[in-house]
């Protein structure tokens, strides 16, 4: 039996959209049908080489960390206790670690020093069926209340900031008369939104994007002001801020853009005791002054996608409606057009391939 799959066989070369055998799942792995495989900036960035020191590939690999489909088959050893059947739906957690060191024992298993990540070295969803470890699926309620193209961006563009917000929320940040500020609003913004008003504690929402478009979204779910920071500096931001907020400074920032320009302006806008979180990853380094970050007793937190009992949560918030899903379904023919406007900031939403 054939599949499609968009597979890299190296860097800076657009994916080959080829027919490739169907795998066998493992004694232990679970065949999944995938049915919704969301395209992160990150696909784009490991195909550019963001990645090339820092994980080792075994080409040709499939990109797609963000999947969920339905379960096709069963390995040998996968335990009855597991509560797999063929037909569920699924989503898959996308960080395997080695299950010997501290932060695997924590439940961190997305820190592992010594661990695996669908799409990256390990094949991911940008193919029709993905074996994994039973371990790393979560079953959906009944046969599928919410569809796969809105489930895959959970995985991370879901997951990712939601981890981040209850940093800051957990560390105190956030609550009543606080001003939170989400900056970026593309896959994982439009998300932060959203967590910004649940998790906020009655915290003012404020946005930041470079389109109107996007900050479109991002009012739709949840944000109480939006600005947008085109070829503003920090001093016209600030009076914005001020005139929306009454108050020109902020207490907590998730930033998920994670560009040199998007961080220096966070802290530039940060009051005494006041807190970044940084989950988005477009450039390598950061550039803070160092006194205010001291004397104004600053908090610099990084947020590493998030773990399986975080996915859980977000999924039951899903499950119970709470989360709304801004989605581009994607033809597998596309896939490469799309990462290409993934790259350009083209696209809103989170774009998700779907097999039909």
């Amino acid at each position: 039996m054939k599949m499609r799959a968009a597979r890299m066989y190296g860097y800076k070369q657009p994916l080959r959209l080829e027919e490739i055998d169907v795998p066998s799942p493992g004694p232990e792995e679970v065949l999944v049908r995938v049915g919704g495989a969301g395209m992160c900036r990150t696909d784009f960035q490991l195909i550019d080489g963001y990645f090339d020191t820092g994980l080792s590939m075994d080409f040709p690999i499939t990109p797609g960390h963000e999947v969920a489909g339905w379960v096709d088959g069963l390995g040998a050893a996968v335990p009855r206790s597991a509560g797999l059947s063929e037909g569920d739906q699924v989503v898959v957690f996308g960080s395997w670690g080695d299950g010997a060191c501290r932060q695997c024992h924590e439940g961190n298993e997305q820190l592992c020093a010594h661990g695996v990540w669908a799409g990256f070295g390990r094949h991911g969803g940008y193919q029709e069926y993905l074996p994994v470890n039973y371990r790393y699926l979560i079953k959906m309620p009944g046969r599928g209340g919410l569809s796969p193209d809105n489930l895959a961006p959970l995985t991370d563009a879901g997951l990712t900031p939601y981890r981040g917000l209850k940093k800051l929320r957990d560390a105190g940040h956030l609550g009543p008369g606080r001003t939170v500020a989400v900056v970026g609003i593309g896959g994982l913004g439009s998300y932060a939104t959203q967590y910004a008003a649940l998790l906020g504690g009655g915290a003012q929402v404020v946005a930041f994007a470079r389109s109107d478009e996007k900050l479109t979204i991002a009012r739709d779910n949840g944000a109480d002001h939006v600005i947008n920071v085109r070829d503003k500096d920090s001093s016209a931001v600030r009076s914005e801020l001020e005139s929306l907020t009454g108050r020109a400074e902020l207490d907590a920032v998730i930033d998920c853009a994670g560009s040199e320009e998007s961080i220096r302006l966070a802290f530039a806008l940060l009051g005494a005791e006041g807190a970044v979180v940084s989950v988005g990853l477009i450039g390598n380094r950061i550039d803070v002054p160092l006194f205010p970050l001291v004397a104004r007793e600053y908090t610099y937190f990084g947020s590493f996608w998030g773990n399986y009992n975080d996915l859980t949560e977000v999924l039951a918030l899903a499950e119970a409606g709470r989360i709304r899903h801004s989605v581009t379904r994607v033809r597998f023919d596309d896939v490469n057009e799309t990462l290409d406007a993934i790259a350009r900031g083209d696209v809103l939403g989170r774009a998700v391939i779907v097999y039909d």
